[in-house]
Protein backbone atom coordinates (compact mmCIF):
# COMPACT_ATOMS: atom_id res chain seq x y z
CA UNK A 1 0.00 0.00 0.00
CA UNK A 2 0.95 3.63 -0.77
CA UNK A 3 1.81 3.47 -4.52
CA UNK A 4 -1.06 6.31 -4.85
CA UNK A 5 -0.55 7.92 -1.49
CA UNK A 6 -1.47 11.28 -1.54
CA UNK A 7 -2.98 11.56 -4.58
CA UNK A 8 -6.59 11.80 -5.46
CA UNK A 9 -8.91 10.25 -8.21
CA UNK A 10 -12.32 10.87 -9.08
CA UNK A 11 -14.28 7.50 -10.22
CA UNK A 12 -17.49 7.79 -11.71
CA UNK A 13 -20.06 4.52 -10.80
CA UNK A 14 -18.66 3.35 -7.59
CA UNK A 15 -21.30 2.70 -5.51
CA UNK A 16 -20.58 -0.31 -3.33
CA UNK A 17 -21.68 -3.71 -4.92
CA UNK A 18 -20.15 -7.29 -4.03
CA UNK A 19 -20.43 -10.47 -5.35
CA UNK A 20 -21.81 -13.44 -3.38
CA UNK A 21 -18.48 -14.33 -1.89
CA UNK A 22 -18.06 -10.58 -0.89
CA UNK A 23 -15.65 -9.52 -3.78
CA UNK A 24 -15.66 -6.29 -5.34
CA UNK A 25 -19.23 -6.74 -7.55
CA UNK A 26 -18.77 -3.70 -9.95
CA UNK A 27 -16.10 -2.11 -11.89
CA UNK A 28 -16.04 1.05 -10.17
CA UNK A 29 -16.08 -0.59 -6.74
CA UNK A 30 -13.20 -2.68 -7.93
CA UNK A 31 -11.46 -0.03 -8.97
CA UNK A 32 -12.09 2.17 -6.00
CA UNK A 33 -11.01 -0.85 -3.86
CA UNK A 34 -7.76 -1.10 -5.67
CA UNK A 35 -6.81 2.60 -5.60
CA UNK A 36 -8.06 2.42 -2.26
CA UNK A 37 -4.93 -0.10 -1.49
CA UNK A 38 -2.62 2.22 -2.50
CA UNK A 39 -3.51 5.07 -0.40
CA UNK A 40 -5.38 7.58 -2.82
CA UNK A 41 -7.86 9.48 -1.63
CA UNK A 42 -11.02 9.10 -3.70
CA UNK A 43 -14.12 10.96 -5.13
CA UNK A 44 -17.15 8.34 -5.85
CA UNK A 45 -19.93 9.54 -7.62
CA UNK A 46 -22.96 7.31 -8.45
CA UNK A 47 -26.95 8.37 -8.64
CA UNK A 48 -27.51 5.96 -5.46
CA UNK A 49 -26.97 7.68 -2.30
CA UNK A 50 -27.19 4.87 0.10
CA UNK A 51 -24.63 3.03 -2.50
CA UNK A 52 -22.08 5.68 -2.34
CA UNK A 53 -21.91 5.80 1.17
CA UNK A 54 -21.59 2.03 1.98
CA UNK A 55 -18.68 2.24 -0.47
CA UNK A 56 -17.53 5.20 1.59
CA UNK A 57 -17.66 3.73 4.84
CA UNK A 58 -15.95 0.21 3.73
CA UNK A 59 -13.06 1.67 1.99
CA UNK A 60 -12.31 4.58 4.54
CA UNK A 61 -12.47 1.82 7.63
CA UNK A 62 -10.71 -1.04 5.54
CA UNK A 63 -7.84 1.62 4.43
CA UNK A 64 -7.62 4.30 6.27
CA UNK A 65 -8.00 6.94 3.12
CA UNK A 66 -10.47 9.43 2.76
CA UNK A 67 -13.61 9.49 0.40
CA UNK A 68 -15.56 11.74 -0.64
CA UNK A 69 -19.08 10.51 -1.54
CA UNK A 70 -21.28 12.74 -4.51
CA UNK A 71 -24.29 12.01 -5.69
CA UNK A 72 -24.61 13.29 -9.43
CA UNK A 73 -26.75 11.80 -12.11
CA UNK A 74 -26.33 13.02 -15.63
CA UNK A 75 -28.76 13.16 -17.84
CA UNK A 76 -31.16 14.74 -20.47
CA UNK A 77 -33.46 16.42 -18.27
CA UNK A 78 -30.79 18.81 -15.68
CA UNK A 79 -27.94 20.86 -16.37
CA UNK A 80 -25.15 18.54 -16.73
CA UNK A 81 -21.93 21.12 -16.51
CA UNK A 82 -23.52 22.05 -13.35
CA UNK A 83 -23.78 18.65 -12.37
CA UNK A 84 -20.27 17.84 -12.99
CA UNK A 85 -19.17 20.80 -12.01
CA UNK A 86 -19.96 20.62 -8.69
CA UNK A 87 -18.02 16.99 -8.26
CA UNK A 88 -15.21 18.97 -9.29
CA UNK A 89 -15.51 21.27 -7.38
CA UNK A 90 -16.26 19.76 -4.23
CA UNK A 91 -13.24 17.19 -4.99
CA UNK A 92 -10.93 20.66 -5.44
CA UNK A 93 -12.04 21.98 -2.24
CA UNK A 94 -11.58 18.25 0.36
CA UNK A 95 -8.63 17.34 -1.55
CA UNK A 96 -7.06 20.31 -3.73
CA UNK A 97 -5.74 18.36 -6.62
CA UNK A 98 -7.10 15.87 -8.98
CA UNK A 99 -4.64 13.49 -10.03
CA UNK A 100 -6.99 10.46 -11.69
CA UNK A 101 -9.98 10.81 -13.63
CA UNK A 102 -12.39 7.48 -14.13
CA UNK A 103 -15.72 7.53 -16.37
CA UNK A 104 -17.06 4.59 -15.85
CA UNK A 105 -20.48 5.47 -15.08
CA UNK A 106 -22.38 3.92 -17.83
CA UNK A 107 -26.55 3.39 -18.00
CA UNK A 108 -28.42 2.08 -20.78
CA UNK A 109 -31.27 -0.43 -22.36
CA UNK A 110 -30.18 -3.92 -23.91
CA UNK A 111 -31.46 -6.27 -25.32
CA UNK A 112 -33.88 -3.35 -27.16
CA UNK A 113 -33.73 -3.76 -31.22
CA UNK A 114 -32.27 -0.35 -32.96
CA UNK A 115 -35.90 -0.41 -34.67
CA UNK A 116 -37.44 -0.61 -31.09
CA UNK A 117 -35.38 1.56 -29.52
CA UNK A 118 -37.08 5.03 -27.95
CA UNK A 119 -35.31 8.44 -28.05
CA UNK A 120 -35.36 8.16 -24.04
CA UNK A 121 -33.42 5.02 -24.12
CA UNK A 122 -30.85 6.39 -26.62
CA UNK A 123 -30.73 9.15 -24.20
CA UNK A 124 -30.18 7.47 -21.55
CA UNK A 125 -26.62 5.74 -22.82
CA UNK A 126 -25.48 8.92 -24.46
CA UNK A 127 -25.89 11.37 -21.58
CA UNK A 128 -25.12 8.71 -18.68
CA UNK A 129 -21.56 7.65 -20.54
CA UNK A 130 -20.69 9.56 -23.77
CA UNK A 131 -21.98 13.18 -22.25
CA UNK A 132 -20.69 12.47 -18.68
CA UNK A 133 -17.34 11.79 -19.90
CA UNK A 134 -17.17 14.84 -21.98
CA UNK A 135 -17.98 16.81 -18.93
CA UNK A 136 -16.33 15.59 -16.42
CA UNK A 137 -13.03 15.49 -18.94
CA UNK A 138 -13.80 19.50 -20.43
CA UNK A 139 -13.62 20.48 -16.29
CA UNK A 140 -11.21 17.94 -14.91
CA UNK A 141 -8.54 19.20 -17.67
CA UNK A 142 -7.07 22.40 -15.60
CA UNK A 143 -6.36 20.13 -12.23
CA UNK A 144 -5.05 17.24 -14.42
CA UNK A 145 -2.79 19.59 -16.17
CA UNK A 146 -1.23 20.85 -12.84
CA UNK A 147 -0.63 17.55 -11.51
CA UNK A 148 0.00 15.58 -15.34
CA UNK A 149 -2.80 13.53 -14.28
CA UNK A 150 -4.31 10.46 -16.00
CA UNK A 151 -7.56 10.03 -17.78
CA UNK A 152 -9.36 6.53 -17.90
CA UNK A 153 -12.33 5.50 -19.52
CA UNK A 154 -14.34 2.56 -20.32
CA UNK A 155 -15.22 1.65 -23.76
CA UNK A 156 -16.89 -1.66 -24.36
CA UNK A 157 -16.81 -4.80 -27.27
CA UNK A 158 -20.42 -4.24 -27.91
CA UNK A 159 -19.76 -1.24 -29.84
CA UNK A 160 -16.58 -3.01 -31.31
CA UNK A 161 -18.61 -6.40 -32.20
CA UNK A 162 -21.69 -4.85 -33.17
CA UNK A 163 -23.61 -6.42 -30.31
CA UNK A 164 -27.45 -7.58 -30.94
CA UNK A 165 -30.01 -5.31 -28.77
CA UNK A 166 -27.18 -3.18 -27.69
CA UNK A 167 -27.81 0.28 -30.34
CA UNK A 168 -27.52 2.80 -28.06
CA UNK A 169 -25.09 1.35 -25.41
CA UNK A 170 -22.83 0.75 -28.51
CA UNK A 171 -23.12 4.26 -29.51
CA UNK A 172 -22.25 5.72 -26.20
CA UNK A 173 -18.75 3.30 -25.84
CA UNK A 174 -17.68 4.25 -29.56
CA UNK A 175 -18.64 7.98 -28.74
CA UNK A 176 -16.39 7.53 -25.69
CA UNK A 177 -13.67 5.81 -27.78
CA UNK A 178 -12.94 8.84 -30.27
CA UNK A 179 -13.61 11.48 -27.52
CA UNK A 180 -10.18 9.80 -25.52
CA UNK A 181 -8.56 9.33 -28.96
CA UNK A 182 -9.03 13.43 -29.44
CA UNK A 183 -7.90 14.16 -25.86
CA UNK A 184 -4.80 11.98 -25.95
CA UNK A 185 -3.81 13.66 -29.14
CA UNK A 186 -4.52 17.20 -27.72
CA UNK A 187 -3.74 16.59 -23.89
CA UNK A 188 -0.03 14.67 -24.76
CA UNK A 189 1.81 18.40 -24.43
CA UNK A 190 0.27 19.10 -21.23
CA UNK A 191 1.79 15.39 -20.20
CA UNK A 192 -1.77 14.05 -19.36
CA UNK A 193 -2.66 10.42 -20.11
CA UNK A 194 -5.51 9.10 -21.62
CA UNK A 195 -6.56 5.64 -21.87
CA UNK A 196 -9.20 3.26 -22.88
CA UNK A 197 -9.88 -0.08 -21.06
CA UNK A 198 -12.35 -2.65 -22.87
CA UNK A 199 -13.19 -5.08 -19.81
CA UNK A 200 -15.63 -8.13 -19.68
CA UNK A 201 -15.91 -8.31 -16.09
CA UNK A 202 -17.78 -10.32 -13.60
CA UNK A 203 -20.00 -8.14 -12.00
CA UNK A 204 -22.86 -8.78 -9.49
CA UNK A 205 -25.43 -8.14 -12.39
CA UNK A 206 -24.04 -10.88 -14.02
CA UNK A 207 -24.23 -13.06 -11.36
CA UNK A 208 -27.55 -12.51 -10.63
CA UNK A 209 -28.74 -12.69 -14.22
CA UNK A 210 -26.94 -16.53 -14.17
CA UNK A 211 -28.48 -17.37 -10.97
CA UNK A 212 -32.09 -15.85 -12.15
CA UNK A 213 -32.21 -17.42 -15.72
CA UNK A 214 -29.43 -19.95 -16.02
CA UNK A 215 -30.37 -21.28 -19.43
CA UNK A 216 -30.53 -17.14 -20.85
CA UNK A 217 -27.05 -16.96 -19.51
CA UNK A 218 -25.84 -20.34 -20.70
CA UNK A 219 -26.98 -18.97 -24.31
CA UNK A 220 -26.05 -15.64 -24.20
CA UNK A 221 -23.03 -14.64 -21.71
CA UNK A 222 -19.57 -16.56 -23.64
CA UNK A 223 -16.47 -17.45 -21.68
CA UNK A 224 -13.89 -15.05 -22.83
CA UNK A 225 -10.55 -16.94 -24.50
CA UNK A 226 -8.81 -16.64 -21.15
CA UNK A 227 -11.24 -19.23 -19.09
CA UNK A 228 -12.72 -16.84 -17.28
CA UNK A 229 -14.34 -13.33 -16.63
CA UNK A 230 -12.07 -10.18 -15.31
CA UNK A 231 -12.17 -9.56 -11.59
CA UNK A 232 -13.68 -6.07 -10.93
CA UNK A 233 -10.63 -4.98 -8.31
CA UNK A 234 -7.34 -7.72 -9.17
CA UNK A 235 -7.67 -7.89 -12.58
CA UNK A 236 -9.49 -4.75 -13.91
CA UNK A 237 -8.93 -2.34 -10.81
CA UNK A 238 -5.25 -3.22 -10.79
CA UNK A 239 -4.61 -1.97 -14.46
CA UNK A 240 -6.19 1.49 -14.12
CA UNK A 241 -3.46 1.76 -10.61
CA UNK A 242 -0.93 0.98 -13.43
CA UNK A 243 -2.30 3.23 -15.77
CA UNK A 244 -2.06 5.85 -13.96
CA UNK A 245 1.79 5.42 -13.36
CA UNK A 246 3.93 7.88 -14.69
CA UNK A 247 5.71 5.38 -16.32
CA UNK A 248 3.02 4.34 -18.43
CA UNK A 249 3.14 7.62 -20.43
CA UNK A 250 3.98 6.00 -23.42
CA UNK A 251 0.54 3.92 -23.38
CA UNK A 252 -1.38 7.30 -24.22
CA UNK A 253 -4.05 7.08 -26.45
CA UNK A 254 -3.61 3.58 -27.62
CA UNK A 255 -6.35 1.39 -26.17
CA UNK A 256 -5.99 -1.81 -23.48
CA UNK A 257 -8.45 -4.97 -23.94
CA UNK A 258 -9.36 -6.49 -20.64
CA UNK A 259 -10.60 -10.56 -21.12
CA UNK A 260 -11.11 -12.66 -18.74
CA UNK A 261 -7.77 -11.47 -17.42
CA UNK A 262 -5.49 -11.22 -20.70
CA UNK A 263 -4.49 -8.06 -21.54
CA UNK A 264 -3.50 -7.05 -24.69
CA UNK A 265 -2.78 -3.83 -27.23
CA UNK A 266 -4.17 -3.70 -29.99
Amino acid sequence: MGYLKGKTAIITGAGRRVLADGRSGSIGYGIANAYAKEGANLVITGRNKQKLEEAKHELENLYGIDVLAVVADVNNKVDNEEVVSNVINKAIEKFGRIDVLINNAQSSASGVKLEDHTTEQFDLAVYSGLYAAFYYMKLAYPYLKKTKGSVINFASGAGFSGNFGQASYAAAKEGIRGLSRVAATEWAQDGINVNVVRPLAWTSRLEKFSQEYPQAFKENVKVPPAGHFGDPETEIGRVCVQLANPDFKYMTGETLTLQGGSGQRP
